[in-house]
């Protein structure tokens, strides 16, 4: 395929060498220093794009991309607030949208079985719930994308659980501590405590290395459909 890559950090050089590992051709890329380009490419050059970039530029280049009918995988986190405008866009081009808040194979798993405790949990209101998340210290966006997807699990599964706060204590609200540290991937623990005992699922990851496979992944999958998607359609979920 060719890919256009929207970002080229940490996280976009590495979604180029697996990419080209996996025999693919990187026809764009675009970043801070070349953002204008974005404008240039069009979906007769480029088979999917990959946008890894920061909350206040996703929208736009999520945009142009539904837009112009160039099927593109998003894992920018930290904008979700007007994903609902992209979707409707992307409905109405039919074009294609895959977003998720991680890529990770290993963190999808995680996901579910983070569902699956918080109903087995529901029945035993003595034990709270809440969620710590730890990432490198260039992470600007604060609790993580995946530590809001565990959250949402939780609400969709815990009767008791109505929503979630960052590092605030409330009865109905699910606590998110946020922590930033250095060269670390990023690391997810879900705690039930109770006066008795602690129960806790946990998912480190040991580099960038899963995340960008997962989303050449969703980009190989994504080639020639149209609508709105995730790593649960990927994944077979």
């Amino acid at each position: 395929m060719k890919i256009t890559l929207i970002g080229y950090g940490k996280m976009g050089k590495t979604i180029e060498q697996i990419a080209t590992q996996r025999g693919h051709q990187i026809s764009h890329i675009i970043d801070v220093n070349n953002a204008q380009d974005l404008q240039t490419i069009t979906k007769g050059d480029t088979d999917v794009v990959i946008e890894f970039t920061q909350p206040e530029s996703a929208f736009e280049n999520v945009k142009y991309c539904v837009e112009n009918q160039i099927p593109i995988v998003c894992g920018t986190t930290g904008w979700l607030e007007k994903r609902p405008t992209i979707e409707q866009i992307c409905q109405e081009k039919k074009s294609a949208f895959f977003y998720a808040s991680n890529y990770s194979i290993g963190v999808n798993i995680f996901f579910r079985i983070n569902q699956i405790l918080a109903k087995m949990m529901n029945p035993y209101a003595q034990y709270e719930v809440s969620i710590e998340e730890i990432h490198h210290t260039e992470k600007k966006d604060a609790p993580s994308g995946t530590a809001i997807t565990l959250a949402e699990g939780i609400i969709e599964n815990l009767e008791r659980k109505k929503g979630w706060k960052l590092a605030e204590n409330t009865v109905d609200q699910i606590t998110i501590t946020a922590l930033r540290e250095p060269n670390v991937a990023g690391t997810h623990t879900v705690f039930y405590e109770s006066e008795i005992d602690t129960i806790e699922i946990k998912h480190i990851a040991h580099s960038r290395q899963g995340f960008a496979l997962g989303a050449v992944l969703a980009a190989e999958w994504l080639k020639d459909k149209q609508g709105v998607f995730g790593m649960n359609d990927l994944l077979g979920f």
